[in-house]
């Protein structure tokens, strides 16, 4: 037969995951461009934040001869859309996933692809498992993964596969891994006794690796008692362990070397650089132990996840790094949730919004700015300080998005009694000391109480405001499945009705798959979309049985065993009622039965229900509005199964009068019944086949309140199975497949007593689906059987070998199959098969099954579903092919019109973001761009508006790209001085755009602080964090940072405070005379009677340093300093004491360093520019191959430089003005980029050639279709 591969692209995209699970340590990770990826059981689920929709499943592969174990750590990979089209073809290195397991093995999975790229591990100890994951960069084109395995194991891999470097912690438990923001190169390691080490990757050897080990004192004696009294191996990793004990950290996005620590118990500020704990604040009385915590990118603030599902926040003591809980908020609201209520497994900040909220904050906007990504968050008269995304995972299968809001005025957080916290919306009960009001815990005395006091303007960007609250709000929740699936059921295409009476309306198939889980939930799946489209809740215990009546009612049961003498159960059945949501119990019995039901069939028009007892009698309901058992069938079945309806014959348009006989009058049409003055059908007939325990088979009837044998054609040859136990059966007219617990497999015709058997060579039989039949289907006899051993097979019974031609191959290795039935949405003969499987690792699959009529056999194929359907389009252009992304790039790039993003398909005239002025697609589509640009093909942004053209009409840009096009620069205000060169080249380095009012550090901009009164202020903002710490070596460290900010005096006596039998007296004596001569005599003689009196040796690598800044040696000093690695000390020093092109030396070698040591050319990027070093701007966008956005750098400063020369000369006097205007005044080219120069040629030509590939790109592949 053919050989089977099947294509992943669409198998994982109709793959539904399960629940994640503390199994899964709680593994997520959120990229920039908005993909939240997760682990659940044994795979990987990718959701589009934005719109939180489901992009993919990616099961993850199996080790050989083992089912796949449970991935335990996901991580993005950190690049961004590759630009480099000139030299290489386009790839998806930017969707790359890092992916763990617990088996220790580490994969690189291509989400574009959705394949596994290379196993960095594939030999891979199972007892090791992963417990983080962390990308490092070690060089300018290549990236390391490290990897936590084990309890005390450190791994470093190459991403082409290999390991490089290993660590051995010894008796700690490493917990989490984290990369530094400020350099790509350093990480950080946290075990959960305090252990941490600093590693700095230089390159992918083992000679590359430096580390450095620290430990941050903590009390750990819940540890080793849990140590003592757990079961777990020493060689688990810590989230198996100790599954709620959790030590996380983070670094801090608005300081270099400050650490923020939590432990169960306790949060902690730790400097790097001081190698000690700032501050340390114990957990306040009540509150839940620690999850992580996450640092607001934009404000000072601190957010700490909790293990009950909480989120605390933490404000910034003004002048200090200690933290004081301001309010806690709920992010597992308690209502609408089952008991017991499901647990917080990772909550995630959004790091993209954080960015948009800068872009605001540079370019603000006089109007009131609404947040489209909530349709109902429109005007609202509160003042909104800031924004922040959090994305929380539960157990249950939800991912939660919310929106926490900072409102108020200014001047808050600069004294804590003024400090309001309005808790709006569910009235949220604090916890211990803070709802008690018992606030002695709490520095400053913070009293947290409501508030409706009137709110101002809105300020600048610096977080310091009064009269601030929090508002937190659910913008948007995805259901997935809520817990693992005990049983599928598929809606049966019957053509009698499934109203609550019955009826002849017909009832159409539904693309829809109903699940019961562990939890006591149903989840109704739409495999149109692969969402789940509702989550009922009806049992307190497992789902043990479900089954459609009709296609908009299930009928299930469950049962639970009493602890009393009699030891009987308590069986429970419910009808729930899709149209309605309600769910009605029937059949309630007073007392407990002695045995439980073993399983429910229902009639495939819905009507009758039996439902078989352990060892008891089967009862025979009708499923009437009010359900009524018809009779008790005393017999010893087995397997019971109802017909499924007969199979139309070729060229036959409908099943006729004469064909239907009373034993197949389940198909029969509305007009062969006889309908009652009630609607009621009583001359409708349905029949099951059963197998008793001796082996005996048999038929009855069912019509109306009456049952009665059947009596078919026997077959002529004993039908009774050796061991006399049939396990499994179909029964669709006129054919009854059974299989017993031996493998065999027995077949026979009721009208004509034809029958064949064969044997499986399998384990036993468990279940038998007949595949739906369409008229022109060659057979009728396709059959899937799940055996024992969790496999199934697909047999042709209609062939003369079923056996040889089957598909016995394993279609889903490493899972097994709990359950399984044909997806009965086939209208035509060329439609697929399609298997719902249900697996034991949670997941919902769908499998196609292609008939191979030329070799006549079965090849599996990933399913495809003929028609994607979602409620609203993905727009994340992050998912679109690289080329499309790109040119959608580069017409943002260019500029375009708002009203381009419009579209008649998905906009109403009342919804806020609708741009008047649709665009046509007939009309000439430069007229939507803004301008035109200098640079590049004029031509180009045509052609890409026509190739983004699908994605237009479809309404995957509006949504996304609204707050962009919404916002305009404000006017620029004009100073009232002379225009030079000199003038004009300071303001572009120094600002970019010459605003200075809008030149505040703030949020992420704080890792790019360049400018003099910026360096000052935060080098001064660092002392008092400082000054209560002890020892010689922080006292060292000290000096160091008086001295950058030219503070001599408090230097001097610093360094005189030094003991005289400590052994850095003798240097510190000699820097405080040499330090006292540049202040004052007075402080000089002061100086030399101490040192006199007093005589150590000792000595210290900064000394050198200081003593050249005694002299006035500064530019020597700074150098001194960047070669020992202290490039913001040096950049410090340099903003007091240096100017001109001494300082821009420094800022330029300041730049090379970031751009070729910490590969972040971003930062590099404003360096350069910041020292007037335009020419090496350049050249270093163009080392990184990246085209558009040198040529964009080009345009910006070229735009930038005429805009201040124009309102420069603007303010001078027309007599006197060296630019006035006139017909002959041509405005200065910028310095280093004239338009003639051969730099700025060469970025031209090198971004037309771009423009030009990527348009044939562009046009070589199809627009991507979910």
């Amino acid at each position: 037969m053919a050989a089977s591969k099947l294509s992943p692209t669409d198998a994982w995209g109709s793959t539904l995951p399960g629940p994640p699970s503390r199994n899964n340590f709680g593994s997520a990770d959120l990229s920039p461009s908005g993909l939240f990826a997760f682990s659940s059981g044994s795979s990987v689920s990718v959701v589009d934040s934005r719109s939180l929709q489901l992009v993919s499943t990616i099961p993850l592969p199996p080790p050989p001869g083992a089912l796949s174990p449970f991935v335990t750590s996901v991580r993005w990979i950190p690049l961004p859309l590759p630009r480099d089209l000139l030299s290489t073809e386009p790839s998806a290195s930017h969707l790359l996933l890092a992916v763990a397991d617990r088996h220790g093995r580490v994969a690189l999975v291509d989400f574009h692809l959705r394949s596994v790229v290379v196993w960095l591990n594939p030999s891979s100890d199972p007892k090791l498992g992963v417990q983080d994951l962390c990308w490092v960069q070690a060089r300018q084109d290549s990236h390391v993964l490290a990897a936590i395995s084990g309890s005390s194991f450190l791994s470093l891999y190459t991403a082409s596969g290999g390991i490089f470097w290993k660590y051995d912690a010894g008796t700690e438990i490493l917990s989490c891994l984290r990369r530094d923001p400020y350099d790509s190169r350093h990480f950080c390691v946290l075990g959960l006794k305090g252990l941490l080490l600093s590693v700095k990757v230089l390159g992918d050897t083992e000679n590359d690796v430096v580390i450095h080990e620290m430990q941050i004192k903590t009390d750990f004696s819940e540890l080793l008692r849990l140590e003592r009294d757990g079961n777990s191996s020493s060689s688990s990793p810590a989230s198996a362990a100790f599954p709620l004990y959790f030590a996380r950290f983070a670094f801090s996005p608005h300081w270099k070397n400050i650490l923020f620590v939590t432990f169960p118990r306790e949060l902690l500020v730790f400097d790097l650089q001081y190698e000690t704990p700032l501050s340390t604040t114990p957990l306040p009385r009540g509150c839940a132990k620690f999850l992580d915590v996450l640092p607001d990118p934009n404000n000072e603030l601190l957010y700490c996840a909790h293990v009950d599902g909480r989120l605390s926040i933490w404000r910034q003591k003004e002048g200090e790094q200690v933290h004081v809980m301001c309010t806690m908020e709920e992010f597992m609201p308690s209502i609408g949730l089952s008991i017991p209520s499901p647990s917080a497994l990772a909550v995630l900040l959004s790091q993209s919004d954080s960015t948009m909220q800068t872009i605001t904050k540079l370019y603000p906007d006089e109007t009131s700015s609404v947040d489209f990504d909530n349709p109902f968050d429109f005007y609202d008269e509160s003042i909104v300080v800031s924004k922040t995304t959090f994305f929380s995972l539960s157990d249950d299968g939800k991912i939660w998005k919310w929106v926490l809001s900072a409102e108020g005025v200014e001047d808050a957080l600069k004294n804590a009694s003024d400090l309001d916290i309005s808790i709006v919306g569910a009235d949220v009960a604090l916890p211990g000391a803070i709802q008690k009001k018992d606030f002695s815990n709490l520095e400053d005395g913070l009293v947290v109480t409501p508030t409706n006091k009137s709110r101002g303007q809105t300020s600048s960007s610096s977080f310091g405001r009064s009269d601030l609250s929090f508002k937190i709000s659910l913008t948007g929740q995805l259901q997935l499945l809520s817990s693992t699936v005990s049983t599928l059921a598929v809606p049966s295409p019957s053509l009698t009705a499934s109203l609550a009476r019955g009826g002849n309306i017909p009832a159409a198939a539904v693309p829809v798959v109903a699940l019961g889980t562990q939890s006591g939930t149903i989840d109704i799946v739409d495999v149109s979309t692969n969402t789940v489209a509702a989550s009922t809740s009806v049992h307190t215990g497992v789902v043990r049985g479900l089954r459609w009546l009709g296609n908009s009612r299930l009928v299930s049961f469950s049962y639970s065993q009493v602890n009393d003498k009699s030891r009987g159960y308590i069986n429970k059945l419910v009808v729930t009622c899709l149209r309605s949501g309600l769910n009605k119990p029937f059949r309630d019995l007073q007392k407990p039965e002695r045995t439980p039901i073993r399983a429910l069939r229902t009639s495939s028009s819905g009507r009758y229900l039996l439902i078989l007892f352990r060892d008891a009698p089967v009862e025979v309901w009708a499923m009437t509005k009010h359900p009524v058992m018809l009779r008790s069938l005393a017999l010893p079945f087995t397997v019971v199964e109802w017909t499924l309806p007969a199979v139309p014959r070729p060229g036959q348009g409908g099943p006729s009068k004469q064909s239907l006989s009373a034993s197949e009058g389940v198909a029969a049409p509305a007009d062969s019944t006889s309908v009652g003055s009630d609607g009621s059908t009583e001359e409708t007939v349905e029949s099951f086949a059963f197998a008793l325990v001796n082996g005996a088979l048999g038929v009855f009837e069912v019509q109306g309140r009456r049952i009665r044998d059947y009596r078919p054609k026997w077959p002529s040859t004993s039908f009774v199975p050796s061991d006399g136990l049939v396990t499994a059966m179909a029964y669709r007219l006129p054919h009854v497949v059974m299989g017993d617990r031996s493998g065999n497999i027995r077949w026979w015709d009721v009208t004509t007593g034809q029958s064949s058997a064969f044997n499986s060579h399998r384990d036993g039989i468990r279940r038998i689906k007949f595949s739906p039949v369409v008229a022109g289907d060659r057979s009728r006899g396709r059959v899937a059987v799940l055996f024992n051993d969790n496999t199934f097979s697909v047999f042709d019974l209609d062939s003369p070998d079923p056996l040889a031609q089957s598909l016995l191959q394993p279609q889903i290795p490493g899972t097994l199959v709990l359950e399984l039935d044909w997806l009965p949405l086939r209208t035509d003969k060329n439609d697929p098969l399609v298997l719902c499987i249900a697996g034991a690792d949670s997941t919902f699959r769908l499998v196609e099954v292609t008939v191979n009529e030329k070799k006549a056999g079965f090849v599996p194929q990933s399913k495809s579903v003929k028609e994607r359907f979602r409620p609203m389009p993905m727009y994340s252009p992050i998912l679109l092919p690289v080329p499309h992304a790109l040119a959608l790039r580069m017409i943002l790039q260019l500029g375009v019109k708002p009203s381009w993003f419009n579209t008649s398909s998905t906009t109403l005239e009342k919804r806020p973001h609708l741009i008047h002025g649709m665009a046509s697609s007939s009309k000439d589509l430069r007229s939507y761009m803004i301008q035109l640009p200098p640079l590049g093909d004029p031509v180009v942004p045509e052609m890409l508006l026509k190739i983004l053209e699908p994605y237009r009409k479809e309404g995957c840009f509006i949504c996304l790209l609204y707050k962009l096009t919404k916002r305009s620069p404000q006017k620029l205000p004009s100073p009232a001085s002379g225009v030079d060169e000199a003038t004009m080249l300071s303001k572009i380095s120094s600002t970019g755009v010459w605003a200075p009012e809008a030149r505040k550090c703030d949020g992420s901009l704080r890792l790019m602080a360049f400018e003099r009164e910026e360096l000052r202020k935060r080098a001064n903002e660092r002392l008092p964090w400082h000054e209560n710490l002890e020892g010689e070596d922080c006292i060292q460290k000290q000096v160091h940072e008086l001295i950058s900010v030219g503070n001599l005096e408090a230097a001097v006596s610093l360094l005189l405070s030094s003991a005289p039998d400590s052994p850095y007296f003798y240097p510190n004596a000699l820097r405080a005379i040499a330090l006292a001569s540049a202040v004052s005599k007075s402080l000089l003689d002061l100086a030399l009677k101490v040192v006199a009196a007093n005589m150590v040796r000792t000595d210290n690598s900064l000394t050198g340093t200081h003593l050249l800044c005694a002299v006035g040696r500064h530019q020597e000093a700074c150098s001194q300093l960047q070669d020992s690695g202290r490039w913001t000390d040096a950049a410090t020093l340099a903003a007091t004491h240096l100017e001109g092109s001494d300082y821009a030396r420094v800022l330029q070698r300041w730049a090379d360093h970031v751009l070729h040591a910490e590969h972040n050319v971003w930062r590099a990027l404003i360096l350069y520019v910041a020292a007037g070093s335009l020419q090496e701007a350049l050249a270093a966008l163009r080392e990184v191959q990246q085209p558009d956005t040198v040529a964009m750098f080009v345009l910006a400063c070229q735009e930038i430089h005429s805009e201040i020369v124009t309102e420069l000369s603007s303010l001078e006097d027309e007599s006197e003005s060296e630019y006035a205007s006139g017909e002959d005044t041509v405005p200065p080219d910028l310095p280093g980029l004239e338009p003639g120069k051969e730099e700025v040629t060469a970025v031209c030509e090198y971004f037309q050639q771009y423009q030009r590939k990527l348009v044939h790109l562009c046009m070589d592949y199809e627009p991507y279709t979910d």
